[in-house]
């Protein structure tokens, strides 16, 4: 087996849920990339810090994985299967053709292989995650497969969240609220993606309508408050009665959560020097704890220095 139907095999060998996915071609082309366009709902985003070695890498020693497109269903031009990222360093170093392997593949087959593709990498925010399932769940509804599929015929049927679950390292119960969360409005989805807001309290807000969400946004503007997953149940409770207005939200954020710790605040304006662009508020605290042990541990050194 020569190198190119090697890694085609390997390409493929997880790629079950597209049932019949194959190449076009084995042959690694190459395509002239205004030829190319990536797919507008891609979830993943490309992050600054990921760019800079992935261009130097590529300026170096060129585009040695190639990209997964398939031919767009209305135009003349190729779809991204897999490969955003290598792409848009492509385009930033103005190269004019790139490597490619032709996907003989439906849409629908194409956005399953987007989704399963990223879900392994390292650091995948949770707005991405939504997006992701949402898309894989369109996607399989689309193809026309029932909400009770089963790889049994007289085994347990399986939900749509249930087939996917299979393929990830996250529940089917998880999967719903993952992609409940497609319903906050950006700015508490932002909140989310930061550590602010948690999971449960999350997916209680998406309940709320947009506007009622907004006031959750403006609250935590002023008074930096965000919800537990009691009061974030408190407010849907009161969005079903009609009940809920700005006062309301005002009143409920602000009372004292149980068991409340007294934080110590820092001004973001005063460490956002020494992150980058796309750090999460827990990754922040994360490395300040780091660089506390470590100027700790500096200390103590220095005391027995000055003790001998």
């Amino acid at each position: 087996m020569n190198k190119e139907d090697n890694f085609i095999n390997t390409l493929f060998e997880k790629a079950e849920e597209t049932e019949a996915v194959k190449p076009q071609t084995t042959e690694i082309v190459s395509m002239d990339i205004n030829k190319i366009v990536p797919n507008f709902k891609n979830p993943y985003k490309c992050r600054e810090e990921d760019m800079k070695p992935l261009e130097d890498s590529i300026r170096e020693n060129g585009i040695i994985q190639p990209l997964m497109v398939r031919k767009d269903d209305k135009g003349d031009v190729y779809e991204i299967v897999s490969g955003h990222r290598r792409y848009l360093a492509a385009t930033r170093l103005e190269m004019t053709e790139v490597p490619v392997v032709v996907l003989s593949i439906s849409k629908e087959e194409a956005d399953i292989i987007l989704v399963d593709s990223n879900l392994h990498r390292e650091h995948i925010l949770p707005s991405e995650k939504a997006y992701a399932y949402k898309m894989k769940m369109d996607a399989l509804k689309k193809q026309g497969k029932r909400t009770d599929l089963t790889s049994d015929p007289v085994g347990p049927k399986l939900s749509s969240a249930e087939k996917i679950s299979q393929d990830s390292e996250d529940s089917a119960t998880q999967i719903k609220r993952y992609i409940r969360l497609t319903n906050l409005e950006k700015s508490l989805l932002n909140l989310v993606d930061e550590g602010r807001i948690a999971m449960r309290p999350a997916v209680e807000i998406s309940y709320l309508t947009p506007e009622e969400q907004m006031m959750i946004f403006e609250t935590y503007e002023s008074d930096e408050v965000t919800p537990s997953l009691a009061q974030a149940q408190k407010l849907r409770k009161l969005s079903e009665q009609n009940h809920l207005n700005a006062d309301t939200v005002l009143a409920i954020l602000t009372a004292p959560k149980p068991n409340q710790a007294e934080a110590i605040k820092i001004p973001e304006e005063r460490i956002n020097k020494f992150f980058g662009k796309n750090y999460t508020k827990q990754q922040k605290e994360e490395h300040i704890l780091k660089a506390l042990e470590y100027y700790h541990k500096y200390l103590q050194r220095q005391r027995n220095k000055d003790a001998r």
